[in-house]
């Protein structure tokens, strides 16, 4: 069965269009509603939002759709998408609900749902979901309508329980630290959490008005970052997305830590500890060969998945692993969260800083990443990768890059678009092999 509103992570696009409308809003509510009224307690659903405009609108039809099935609601406002994931699991509530589009610009907005245990659902519960959209679904007798009210403590809560991914003795005082929220939804929550456990904390990206959230600054911006890192005479930055569930560094001198440096740190130390599951990390086939080569160095592997934060996490929970995440800042500490949580692998990064006495550019680059070049070809209609044309330019890719290299080739699931990544020890090769198919694929949808 297709899938016409559940993409990757949840339900996503432009508010007022498509998919993101407040009646469709309203569907899921219901949708969703009515499928987890299972059992015969009173049932409840929390509801967490980031800083855009829309999260009101599509908040209040969510709140029509869950009550209008008997559903009680819980809204706890701006929040980390991670945040509600654990409130989920705390409040026994019997589905979470985040309203956002993560790191896109603010006209864009999603839906992303939970279930009791805190992980984002299966791809058989969003199905069975997409399929209600579509149904006129039973409501709620007029005396069983749900209730909606909102907590005023849930930061407390997430502030309580990221704090706690820490051993008590570990204190971040001397430490100036540059926070960057990305005028997203942990824009009080991850600065308050670091300066309670000492640090100095310089705080950017933390006034959202609605429609500036992820705008030239966050985790996919750093040049706000880097410019505050190096002008103030910071430690360290850290640069949050939207819904604060990627997370970037910048180090003293303004340079990029991504996701696989970042991997490479927390799966290391937690090795030389005693505590990292499944022998190695999990990430993404866009991560770099060289992640791959200094794992392997020390004894440990890098299973790769699909793209997208969701395949690492299936991969984790299956195979026993507590690691994983992307280049671009998923980072998934499964002793400490059921999904991405930018904040949380930040206080890992910061509690490394302070045990081993370095400074960032000496602790955080571990491994020279090898040239890696993506592009995005875009074609106008059939199925290029099918053409014989291309398939024997790209055999003459892999052969070259043999023992040398990788190449990740893929469609966009939402626009026609190919995806042609290469990386190698020779920066040339790895251009002209990417040039190459990129070029096969123009000339064979002309």
């Amino acid at each position: 069965m297709g899938r016409q509103y559940f993409g990757t992570d949840g339900i996503r696009g432009l508010t007022n269009a498509g998919v993101m409308t407040a009646a469709i809003a309203m569907k899921v509510g219901q949708a969703a509603g009515t499928y987890f009224l299972r059992g015969k307690h009173r049932h409840r659903v929390v509801i967490g939002k980031d800083t855009r405009l829309s999260g009101y609108m599509l908040e209040n039809a969510l709140v029509a759709g869950f009550t209008s099935v008997g559903m009680d609601v819980v809204l706890l406002g701006p929040l980390p998408t991670p945040a509600i994931a654990l409130l989920t699991r705390e409040l026994r509530a019997d589905v979470g609900v985040m309203i956002s589009a993560s790191h896109n610009p603010y006209q864009d907005n999603g839906i992303k749902l939970f279930g009791p245990d805190g992980f984002k659902l299966s791809d058989d519960a969003e199905l069975a979901i997409e399929a209600m959209l579509s149904q006129d679904l039973p409501l709620a007798p007029a005396a069983e309508i749900g209730r909606a009210r909102r907590i005023e403590d849930a930061r407390g809560r997430y502030i309580h329980a990221v704090k706690g991914s820490l051993p008590d003795d570990i204190r971040l005082d001397g430490l100036k630290i540059v926070v960057d929220c990305a005028n997203g939804a942990a824009y009080q929550v991850a600065p308050s959490a670091i300066w309670e456990l000492g640090a100095e904390v310089i705080t950017v990206g933390v006034s959202p008005n609605g429609t500036n959230i992820n705008d030239k600054c966050g985790s996919t911006s750093l040049g706000l970052v880097s410019e505050t890192v190096v002008a103030s005479g910071a430690h360290i930055g850290i640069a949050l997305d939207g819904d604060a569930d990627r997370l970037i560094v910048v180090d003293e001198r303004g340079q990029t830590v991504d996701g696989d440096q970042l991997m490479a740190l927390i799966g290391t130390q937690l090795a030389d500890q005693g505590k990292l599951r499944g022998g190695g990390v999990v990430a993404t086939v866009m991560s770099n060969l060289g992640l791959e080569r200094y794992l392997q160095g020390r004894g440990l592997t890098l299973e790769r998945t699909k793209v997208g934060d969701r395949h690492v996490l299936e991969k984790m929970k299956a195979d026993g692993f507590n690691v994983g995440g992307e280049q671009s800042g998923h980072m998934i500490l499964l002793d400490h969260a059921t999904t991405g949580d930018g904040t949380i692998a930040a206080l890992q990064v910061l509690a490394a800083l302070v045990q081993s006495g370095k400074s960032a550019s000496e602790l955080l680059h571990l491994f020279d990443p090898v040239p890696q070049l993506l592009r995005n070809v875009r074609f106008s209609g059939g199925k290029p990768l099918d053409n014989a044309r291309v398939q024997a330019v790209i055999a003459e890719a892999e052969a070259q890059l043999a023992g040398k290299g990788r190449l990740v080739i893929r469609p966009s699931g939402t626009e026609p678009v190919i995806r042609v990544m290469a990386e190698g020890d020779d920066a040339g090769q790895v251009e002209s092999v990417v040039g190459a198919i990129c070029d096969a694929v123009q000339e064979a949808s002309a």
